[in-house]
């Protein structure tokens, strides 16, 4: 090895050791955006509960939890209660029926098609798309 290779080779190692050592070492870290900006840390879910969100480009229909959803798609009506697998379905032309918190409110949104989302107790539904 000429003096040339061997400073080429010092070279990629304090490179790869410099590179190592700005990897994030603990979930704090991990959580910091590129611009050293804390990112906002996910919203926990009570067990039992969903995180609902239905909106369209222009509206946010309802946010909040709820304990089931209600909709239908092609093949009929179904339910959405927490600890649904991953889901993804076209949403027919419905009502959707959110069930609040408290049990004794029932929200209602006549759609005329959307897409709806569940993913580890929170359901998106988009609509007008």
């Amino acid at each position: 090895m000429s003096k040339d290779d061997t400073k080429k080779t010092v070279e990629k190692t304090e490179a790869t050791q410099s590179n190592a050592s700005k990897e994030p070492k603990n979930e704090a870290e991990m959580s910091e955006g590129k611009d050293g900006a804390e990112a906002k840390p996910a919203e926990s879910v009570p067990k039992g509960q969903m995180m609902i969100k239905v909106y369209s480009p222009f509206r946010s229909y309802y946010e909040g939890l709820g304990l089931s959803i209600s909709g239908a798609n092609e093949t009929g009506p179904f339910d959405i209660l927490a600890g649904h697998h991953r889901f993804l379905t076209l949403l027919s032309a419905c009502e959707l029926d959110i069930k609040a918190v408290d049990g004794s409110e029932i929200e209602k949104i006549k759609i005329d098609r959307g897409i709806m989302y569940v993913k580890e107790d929170r359901v998106t539904v988009f609509l007008d798309v």
